[in-house]
Parts: C-alpha cells; structure tokens; sequence
C-alpha cells in the first residue's frame, strides 16, 4: 500500500503506513482495548511490551504495518510478517484489531485490503491468520473475503490459508457503517 486511503462509510478516518513515530500511538491503542478484544488479538488479555509495539509499527524489515487514524488518533492496527514458506513460497502471519468503539463498521476490512495489496506488492502468495473460535468478527471477514480459505484447527484456534497468486481477489467494499462510533 503506498500513501493513505479513506475508509468508506467511516468520516475523516484513514489507512497509512504505521512508521516508528507511531509506538506511542499505538500504545495509547493497545491500551484503550478491552481485555476482551485484546484476549481476542493476542490470545491473552495482555497489553504488547515496548519491543513488540516498535515491532508492530513496521520497526523490523519483514513487518508491514498499517495504522487506521480519526481525528489523529490510532483506531486500529493490522500487520503481516513475512516467512518463508513451503517450496521457497513467500507468505505472512496476519493479524487485524480495531478499537471496541469501532468494530463492526467497515475498518477492519479496510485495513485488511491495505494490507492484502501491501503484502501482493512486496511478491507474497498466501496469508495465514490464527484465529480463536470466539472471534466472530474475523471469522466473518474472513469468510466474506475468502470464502475459498483453507482452514485447520488445533490447539483451540483454526489457522486460515488464503492463496493471492493468480489475479488480484476482489474484495468486497466495506458495507456503509455508522457515521459515529458504537457506544460501549
């Protein structure tokens, strides 16, 4: 992804490129996260240490990271680590969280599409993400977006595998959300 797009359906609220000015940021972020929702990203209700966050900003050449910013203000987050993967394959470990005020309304497919065209630009062809069995959210993003995923389950969580080689997927836009955000 190069620049910084608009989410539809979501006011004043952009995709960029996170960069290390952003750790602050995205600490503020991590810790604003219910323990649900951080349970839910992290498998654990942790709260990411100073080293994984400047990791999480892109601070490591094999980490592509987009931030969602409303009002200057990180709303969610998703990365991809690049790996090596079976036959010499390049792939990536995804992982998408958006704040509990703005699930549901269209950021988290935004910045999944972000991240889909950063990973294709850089010559990845799949994508794998962990996923809990009570995240509901993803597991319906997933299946709007792949519906043709591979999927595995093991140690109370099912791996998806999706394939990007051949023509770029259309990815669905995100459905008209809410013009402010969920009340908690």
């Amino acid at each position: 992804m190069i620049g910084t797009q608009v989410v539809a359906g979501v006011p004043a609220t952009a995709i960029r490129p996170a960069s290390a000015a952003d750790t602050g940021a995205l600490t503020d972020f991590f810790a604003g996260l219910s323990m649900q929702t951080r349970y839910l990203r992290f498998f654990a209700p942790v709260m990411p240490g100073p080293k994984l966050v400047r990791r999480m900003s892109g601070g490591d050449s094999c980490v592509n990271a987009v931030v969602a910013v409303r009002g200057g203000v990180v709303i969610g987050h998703a990365m991809a680590v690049d790996q090596a993967g079976p036959h010499g394959a390049r792939t990536a470990d995804v992982g998408v969280v958006v704040a509990d005020a703005w699930q549901g309304l269209g950021v988290g497919s935004a910045l999944m599409r972000a991240l889909t065209a950063g990973t294709r630009a850089r010559g990845v062809t799949s994508l794998t993400m962990d996923v809990l069995p009570g995240n509901h959210r993803m597991l319906a993003l997933i299946a709007r977006h792949w519906p043709a995923a591979r999927a595995e389950s093991s140690g109370g969580f099912t791996t998806f595998c999706v394939l990007l080689a051949g023509q770029p997927q259309q990815v669905p836009q995100a459905r008209p959300a809410a013009l402010a955000p969920a009340r908690l």
